[in-house]
């Protein structure tokens, strides 16, 4: 963990949605690498193959990402957030942007004070207007954008990228 992260006193907590997996081993290596505590924000109705059919104008997912109020709900509430200064929030990329269960997340606990440290997955695009997207929904947060975890980088890799921050 790097020098200034190690400074808060506290571990981070790696905090990730994952539709299909990706996101998710993504961010299991990213908590290894950090050694950071771990939790999955999980829908409260998990996605199907064709809710995430993005060819598909009526798919789930495409209705969630047209309607920016869309707050999809989350299978629990327990992160534990307050325990943490920094928090890596992890996601696949949707239409150039986080999910819009990433806004629940965030609008769920009380982000003040804390640095949200950005990473996501995508299978072409990148970050787009993703911080800024979400910076109305983290009042009071340091949001920043960091890197996308494709390719699955190595525990050595990550240390390194962390070692930056």
């Amino acid at each position: 963990m790097s020098k200034k992260l190690m400074e808060t006193g506290l571990k981070p907590l790696v905090a990730y949605f994952s539709a299909s997996g990706v996101t998710g081993a993504a961010a299991k290596n990213l908590a290894e690498a950090a050694g950071a505590d771990i939790y999955e924000i999980k829908p409260e109705i998990p996605y199907t193959p064709a809710d995430l059919n993005w060819q598909d104008t009526n798919a789930r997912s495409t209705l969630e990402m047209r309607d920016k109020s869309s707050r999809p709900a989350m299978a629990d509430r327990d992160a534990r957030v307050a325990d943490h200064d920094v928090i890596f929030l992890g996601f696949p990329i949707w239409w150039y942007t986080a999910p819009t269960i990433i806004n629940t997340f965030l609008e769920a606990y009380d982000f003040s004070g804390k640095t949200i440290i950005l990473f996501a997955t995508s299978g072409g695009s990148g970050f787009g207007r993703t911080a800024e997207d979400l910076k109305v929904s983290a009042s009071g947060a340091i949001i920043k954008e960091s890197r996308l975890l494709n390719g699955h980088p190595s525990a050595d890799e990550l240390k390194k990228w962390i070692e930056t921050l």
